[in-house]
């Protein structure tokens, strides 16, 4: 979003936007089904799904995008590394689940951060020109 927002003229398509730190958030606003949490954790694909879903819905937009992950500098687990991201768009039709792991030394949160929106907005421009979203 905050990549988006500081474009100027950003709001003549850009109208929501929301930070669900907390699986409860998760749930209320977006719709995250307690199942899905606790089977998968916060952290997974189909949690990703679930939020891009949830946030077209809400939004009553073309398309939602929904990020979750771990940026670090802790939190990460053996299962679930620090940098592990999950980026998902939906249409409310169809969902599109990207995943990043980057190997190697360990990046900054705001590098991990960057690329994820990065990944995002990709996945956006690719399906707003008619592309396959799951490519690249």
């Amino acid at each position: 979003a905050q990549r988006i927002t500081s474009v100027g003229g950003a709001s003549e398509m850009f109208d929501f936007g929301a930070v669900t730190y907390a699986s409860a958030i998760k749930r209320r606003i977006l719709g995250v089904k307690p199942s899905t949490l606790k089977k998968y954790g916060a952290v997974s694909s189909v949690t990703a799904a679930e939020m891009a879903f949830g946030i077209q819905r809400e939004a009553k937009a073309d398309f939602g995008v929904g990020i979750t992950g771990i940026a670090g500098p802790g939190g990460g687990t053996a299962e679930k590394p620090v940098g592990l991201v999950y980026i998902a768009l939906s249409d409310g039709k169809s969902t599109w689940v990207a995943k990043r792991q980057p190997a190697g030394r360990m990046k900054s949160r705001e590098w991990h951060r960057h690329c994820a929106a990065s990944k995002a907005l990709d996945m956006v421009r690719r399906y707003l020109a008619g592309l396959p979203v799951d490519e690249a």
